[in-house]
């Protein structure tokens, strides 16, 4: 009996960047921010907004956090309840958080153009502030991790893999 082809999944290669250091980290993390955005995308409802594992985590609810992530990093939100971040109104749908995420996003990399030293402070007036490079790798690995789980939960809604 022959054995069964595998269907190769097509999943978008990480980014080609330029060699420079902010070049890079700013490449993988736009690659990262894209990959979350697009899983979330067109999920369908109730699915997105329910718990598919025992934590309670939700498709809709790591968009929302990552919303809130990007928010407090580079536009210098405050977050008292990071838990309640993770929570999405009854009201908003898969289009409403992502397009709530799409916008956070475009802000940060505004403030990101104008960083030319990865070693200065992310710009926050009021309150203490990270490296660029610090907040950047950290926005890498905290996208990085969520996405993570955003793959598993899609999955399990409909299927759906890949970037």
């Amino acid at each position: 009996m022959p054995t069964p082809r595998r269907t190769r999944r097509r999943d978008t290669p990480p980014p080609r960047t330029g060699s420079g250091e902010a070049e890079v980290l700013r490449g993988f993390l736009d690659y990262l921010r894209t990959s979350i955005a697009a899983k979330v995308e067109g999920a369908p409802e109730p699915q997105a907004r329910t718990a598919a594992v025992p934590s309670g985590t939700t498709l809709l609810g790591v968009l929302a956090h990552l919303t809130f992530v990007e928010r407090a990093m580079f536009l210098g939100d405050t977050v008292t309840d990071w838990q309640a971040t993770f929570r999405v109104a009854p009201e908003d749908g898969v289009g409403d958080v992502v397009a709530r995420y799409r916008s956070a996003v475009e802000r940060a990399n505004e403030i990101l153009d104008g960083c030319t030293d990865l070693g200065a402070p992310i710009p926050r007036p009021g309150r203490p502030a990270p490296s660029v490079r610090w907040a950047l790798t950290h926005m890498i690995e905290e996208t990085g991790r969520h996405a993570g789980h955003a793959d598993i939960l899609r999955e399990l809604i409909d299927g759906s893999t890949g970037r």
